[in-house]
Formats: C-alpha cells, structure tokens, sequence
C-alpha cells in the first residue's frame, strides 16, 4: 500500500465523516431552497453545519447584518470569487507567493488592465511587510484589496496575518486571507483576525472535495461571479449540497477538537524525516526550516538531482509526494515560491514538497526515510556519472 505524504494536495475523508455525509444521502433528495417539509429540514441541516463551523473559528452568523458564510465549492472558487467580487475597481495588492487559484487570477486582471501590485517574500518565506506598506499605497493611490495566504502551501511557512491585518485596517483596506491550507491545522479566530474575507476548503482537512467556504465580514459586499438563482442572498448561486456542507462541518469540527494531538504527532513525525535525511545527506536544504511552518509540511531540495525524476522514483517506490502545488504540478513548472524566495536554482529544480496528517504513522515515515535516502543517493551517482 502507498505511502501518501501528499496531504497539502489533498486529504483522506476521515470515515466519520464519510459516515456522517452518506447519512444524509441516505435520508433523500433534499433541496435547502425548497419549502416542503424535506427542504426545511435540509435547510435546518445546513444551518446547523453552519453554527458548527462558526464555533469552530470563533465566528458568528446569527447576528443581523453580522458575518456571514458563503458556500463555494472549494479554495480555487472561493478565491476567484474574493479578487474578482470583492471591490472589485482600483489596485490589487498580492503575494508573489501566493496559490494559483489566486495568481492566476490576478494576472488576467492585469492584462484586462487593472493595477496589480506585487509583494515579496524574504528567503525565509515570510512576506515582507515593508514591500507590503509600499504596495498598499504607490504614488498616492491606495489599493482596493489585499489578498494574503496564512500559510504556504509549498513550504508550509506561516505567514505573520495578523501584522498584515493590522497594517491592512491602519490604511482602511480590506483584507482576503486564503487559509485553505491552516484552517484545520492551526488555531485561528476570525473574530480577533481582522479581515474582510477568508478562504477555506474541506478537503484539506479530511472532509470531501467539492465543498469550501467564503467567510464575510460584516459590512462586506460582493460582486457574485454566477447569476441565475437566489441561494446564498444570490452572492453565489446554485443549489447547496446539504451532505457536502453537513460533511465540511463535522470534518472542521473533528479537526478543531483534535488539532492539539494531530499537531503534536504531525510536527514529530515531519521532524524526524527532515533530521534523518539531513543527517544521512547534509547537502539537503529544509526550505523555512527558521520561520514558523505548519506541523504537517516538509518541503526539501534534494540538491543535485532533478526533483521530476525523483518524484517518479518514489511513486514506483511507492510513496507519493509532491513537486509543488496540486493545481500546476502535472507539467511541473519551477516552483514559483521558491524562486520568490530567491533560492538557488539547484534548490529550486530539486525540491519535492511532503505533506503528513493525523493518518501518518512513525512506521510510514521510517520507510520513507529509507527509501528517500536509498533511491537519492542512486540518482545522485547516476547524475555524478552523466555530468
């Protein structure tokens, strides 16, 4: 059986949480937007998952004109969704570190001639809050929106969102925070962040693909991207998957109450793989290794080799891993973060992204360390002989 240490691409569905969303099934069509008896109780099951979500990220969507949710169906939806529909005129402040679903969206707004700003990171990973301020305001003209990750998804760096925020509020620009790779992993409370929108998705915390979310902050409006029907106040139209949003629930709520342990065996286990492996072959380079990471992400230049070739290997070996982000890894393009961060180009070619959960074990990660090390040091001699 493979050993999956994939996890920032996606996660496993924690069988209790499949449990939980074949119930639903399982009781019939059900459609929230309907008034008969079966779309009332839809309806109560979704409200129901959204107060669980709420508590679990310090959040309320009972108070009138207060926050409020919008179901998406993941990160890459939610995020087109905050660039595109929130104050969606004047300049655009973004991470040259930031995930594609982002990126990408950004540079169409660019080439449709909107001002987008571009902010750097230091070789750290860390965001530069001075490229920041300068960003914000150029030539007198303030930006309409900053949109910021709180945790990479290739080096797992925790970005500092709270100073960002707060440089965000003293200049009265609002914030978007993609946290689809923290929510879930590491404590947060949208109430004391301070940003105007918020980006999470369930299946990066052992709830199914398909499903995500947009946290509002009160006072915030949006342009919708989809017309057609009037779910969701008609900010994002479409019938909600009740299973999926009951699902993306009890997933967040399980993560929430686990988060100390799964952390606490998390950061032990990345741990031990990236000192077994430095120790054997020092010529590694744990990428932020002295900034704040997630406990679950690994991510290791394998100086001297080709990071393609060494993925294939490992997959015949049986370990899945990563060359960057899931959304761009098919083609295998240089890992865009790491050359914002200015690494060299051997580290960038070379670097592979492990990503752990609550479902690793000590026994997956000691293979792994044996079969990372043996086939490295193989493709290292290959690469000595042909050079």
């Amino acid at each position: 059986m493979a050993i999956y240490l994939d996890n920032n691409a996606t996660t496993a569905v924690d069988p209790r949480v499949a449990q939980a969303m074949m119930e639903i099934f399982c009781e019939g069509p059900a459609n929230p937007a309907s008034q008969h008896s079966l779309g009332r109780s839809a309806r109560d099951r979704v409200e129901d998952a959204q107060t669980t979500i709420g508590r679990c990220l310090d959040t309320q969507f009972d108070e009138p004109g207060g926050p409020r949710l919008i179901f998406t169906s993941g990160g890459t939806e939610s995020n087109n969704l905050a660039v595109n529909g929130i104050c969606p005129d004047g300049p655009l402040v973004i991470g040259r570190f930031e995930h594609p679903s982002l990126i990408e969206p950004a540079e169409a707004l660019q080439k449709a001639g909107r001002t987008v700003r571009w902010v750097d990171i230091n070789r750290g990973g860390e965001i530069c809050l001075s490229s920041l301020e300068q960003a914000i305001e150029t030539d007198g003209q303030i930006a309409s929106l900053v949109t910021v990750m709180s945790a990479n998804n290739e080096t797992g760096v925790l970005q500092p969102i709270e100073q960002v925020a707060q440089i965000c509020q003293q200049r009265g620009v609002p914030l978007h925070v993609d946290a689809t790779q923290s929510i879930g992993k590491v404590p947060i409370s949208l109430k004391r962040l301070g940003a105007a929108a918020v980006t999470f998705t369930a299946h990066k915390f052992h709830g199914p693909a398909g499903i995500g979310g947009l946290w509002l902050n009160s006072g915030v409006r949006l342009k919708p991207m989809f017309h057609g029907g009037q779910q969701q106040l008609e900010a994002r139209p479409g019938t909600e998957p009740t299973a999926l949003i009951v699902a993306m629930a009890h997933a967040l709520e399980l993560a929430t109450e686990e988060m100390p342990e799964t952390a606490r065996q998390c950061r032990h286990l990345r741990d031990r793989l990236e000192t077994a492996l430095v120790e054997r072959h020092p010529e590694l380079v744990v990428q932020g290794a002295s900034k704040n990471r997630l406990p679950t992400t690994s991510c290791l230049s394998f100086c001297g080799i080709d990071r393609q070739t060494l993925l294939m290997a490992l997959d015949l070996a049986g370990i899945a891993c990563s060359s960057g982000s899931a959304c761009s890894s098919g083609s295998s393009p240089p890992s865009h973060v790491l050359v914002a961060m200015g690494c060299p180009d051997e580290q960038v070619r070379s670097a592979l992204r492990f990503g752990l959960s609550k479902f690793s074990t000590a026994d997956e990660i000691e293979s792994s360390i044996e079969l990372i090390s043996n086939h490295f040091k193989r493709l290292r001699k290959i690469s000595a002989v042909d050079n």
